[in-house]
């Protein structure tokens, strides 16, 4: 029971500081800036689900749908760090990349769900819990990761209020820069996996 409990708190504290849902508070706070509270709610319950979705898709089938596509882990990390890349360039300079008014929306709980917070770093993290652990508790490990990534972002509108404006329009900036540089990272390791 000792050891069980253990690897669920570890694997939990692993997966929540990568999945880092107070990182996307402002970003999901600026992308959902102006809409209804329920609309708001919803696009939570979007990302917290597509992250869900992708998280227990890599735990259940690890590398088969890599093998099935013929990619490698190498390959899925330049992709994902070039949309993560992107995403932060959005939000540092404050500009949208093919994003239109009628669907920036629906974008945000997909966008916020991956890659924010399932990207390449998430998905490798939850692999090598698989290897480690089987599939018991990382799956434990990524459901209250989910709660709690759903409760920051059911919130998020709360917490931007109490941190106002200014604070949040600065840390989306920081955050932005802090995101695209997270990219560069992964785009560059991905790049040495390949060579």
């Amino acid at each position: 029971m000792q050891e069980l409990l253990s690897g669920i708190l570890y694997a939990f504290a692993a997966l929540f500081i990568i999945l880092d849902p107070l990182l996307s508070v402002p970003v999901f706070a600026a992308m959902t800036k102006g809409k209804t509270t329920v609309e708001i709610h919803r696009q939570a319950f979007i990302a917290v689900a597509v992250a869900g979705g992708l998280m227990y898709l890599f735990l259940f089938f690890n590398t088969m749908i890599f093998t099935i596509l013929g990619l490698n882990l190498a390959s899925f990390q330049i992709a994902g760090g070039i949309l993560l890349f992107i995403l932060g360039m959005q939000e540092a300079l404050g500009i949208d990349f093919g994003r239109s008014k009628e669907h920036s929306t629906t974008a945000a709980g997909v966008i916020i769900g991956t890659p924010l917070l399932c990207g390449p770093g998430t998905i490798t993290t939850v692999m090598l819990l698989a290897n480690s652990y089987g599939i018991f508790i990382p799956f434990i490990a990524i459901t209250l990761c989910l709660m709690a990534t759903w409760l920051v972002l059911y919130f998020a509108a709360d917490i931007q209020r109490i941190l106002g404006d200014v604070v949040t329009d600065i840390m989306g900036k920081v955050l932005g820069m802090l995101v695209a540089a997270i990219a560069v990272r992964i785009i560059f390791s991905g790049i040495k996996l390949l060579i």
